[in-house]
C-alpha cells in the first residue's frame, strides 16, 4: 500500500493544527485524528455550490460568498454553475490553505483561483457575513465538519440563531443560506425555520459511486424579506 506522505501543517488562528497528506494522487486534509476533507470524496461539495446556484435561478450577475477554500471543489463548482458576470468571493481563515492551493495542491484547482470572477479574503466567514446588508444572493459554508463546530468552536456562532439571524440579512430577497455538513443535525433544521428560512435538506452522495452521503441545507430567504 502506497503511505501518507506529510507535506505541511497550518495553525488554526483559536488553536488546533491543520495537517495536509498525500498519498499518491489522493490528497487529505486533518486535524487531530479527524479527516476533514479527502480529494476523492468531492461530491457533496460540489452539489453544494451546483444546487445552490439553481435555487437562485439566472441572476446575471449573481455575488457568492463561500466559506472555505478547502481543495476548491465548491469553487470549482461554483465557475461552472454560474454566469461570466458572476462574482465569487472565497473568505478563508487559515493562510496556510491558501498557500496550499497555490503549492502542492495546486493541480487540483486548476485555474480557478485565476479566474477573474474569483477574489480569496483571508478572513472569518463570520465577520464577513457580519458586515453585509443584503449583499449577496448565496452564501455556502463549508467550514467545518457540520454546524458543530468542531476545528473551531467560534465557528458555532454561524450555525446558532444570532448567527442564522446575520446570515439572513445578508441575503438578497430570495438568495440561499447553503450549508454543508457531514451528518443530519435536527437541531439545526429546526434553527434555520425559526430564523425565518424557508429550509430543504438533501442527502446528497460524498463520492461518485455509491457509499457515505452527507447531508446539506439549502435555506431560502423569503422574496419579500429585507
Amino acid at each position: 500500500m502506497i503511505p501518507w506522505v506529510p507535506l505541511g501543517t497550518a495553525p488554526v488562528p483559536g488553536g488546533g493544527e491543520l495537517r495536509l497528506m498525500r498519498r499518491g494522487s489522493e490528497y487529505s486534509i486533518m486535524i487531530g485524528g479527524t479527516e476533514l476533507m479527502n480529494s476523492r470524496l468531492s461530491g457533496s461539495e460540489e452539489a453544494l455550490a451546483t444546487l445552490a446556484a439553481e435555487r437562485i435561478g439566472p441572476r446575471t450577475a449573481a455575488r457568492v460568498l463561500i466559506g472555505g477554500l478547502g481543495m476548491g471543489f465548491t469553487l470549482r463548482a461554483a465557475l461552472a454553475s454560474l454566469p461570466p458576470k458572476a462574482s465569487i468571493t472565497v473568505a478563508e481563515l487559515v493562510p496556510g490553505v491558501v498557500e496550499w492551493a497555490k503549492g502542492p495542491m495546486a493541480d487540483l484547482f486548476g485555474e480557478a483561483l485565476s479566474d477573474p470572477r474569483v477574489a480569496v479574503a483571508v478572513d472569518d466567514v463570520a465577520e464577513m457575513i457580519g458586515r453585509a446588508r443584503g449583499a449577496y444572493d448565496a452564501i455556502l459554508l463549508d467550514v467545518d465538519n457540520g454546524p458543530g463546530g468542531l476545528t473551531r468552536s467560534g465557528n458555532d456562532r454561524l450555525y446558532g440563531p444570532a448567527g442564522l439571524a446575520v446570515s439572513l440579512r445578508a441575503l438578497t430577497p430570495g438568495g440561499i443560506l447553503g450549508v454543508w455538513s457531514q451528518g443530519p443535525d435536527p437541531a439545526f433544521t429546526l434553527r434555520l425555520g425559526r430564523a425565518g428560512f424557508q429550509v430543504e435538506e438533501l442527502r446528497v452522495k460524498a463520492g461518485r459511486g455509491r457509499g457515505t452521503k452527507h447531508v446539506l441545507w439549502f435555506a431560502t430567504k423569503a422574496a419579500r424579506q429585507t
